[in-house]
């Protein structure tokens, strides 16, 4: 069944769609491993999307201790990975994450096939769905 809202890419089915790999630099899995070696029993990052900012869409990135049922695992290290729950990986199959530090800010940079545009803000993106370039 096709989605009907053109701004929302359907759930990944592992049943019908092989995985395309999340993966990360070697600067960002340095930074993942920092920052997973501050919280007890961390076993990785969340990493997905949430409606949110002038352009539809914000990345989220946050150190978990548990995975879900509904998150699809990408190793990126001895114990450690990156976390996509399936509603957030048809918007984000294929990225590469990245860490750069720019003067005082750290941050991450994503390398996102997916993605059409910024927002001048850089906060949000936007995507298409398949029907979207379809049409």
């Amino acid at each position: 069944m096709m989605s009907t809202n053109k701004s929302e890419p359907e759930i990944y089915d592992p049943a019908t769609e092989q995985a395309e790999p999340v993966t990360v630099t070697a600067t960002a899995l340095t930074h993942i491993k920092a920052e997973a070696a501050k919280q007890d029993a961390a076993i990785g990052i969340h990493f997905g999307v949430r409606k949110s900012g002038c352009s539809g869409y914000m990345y989220v990135v946050e150190v978990i201790t548990e995975s879900q049922d509904d998150y699809l695992e990408f190793s990126i290290a001895e114990n450690l990975s990156v976390y996509v729950d399936k509603k957030s990986y048809p918007f984000v199959k294929g990225t590469t994450l990245d860490f750069t530090k720019k003067g005082l800010n750290e941050v991450f940079v994503f390398h996102n096939p997916n993605q059409d545009e910024n927002c001048g803000c850089g906060e949000s993106f936007t995507i298409s769905s398949e029907e979207d370039e379809a049409s």
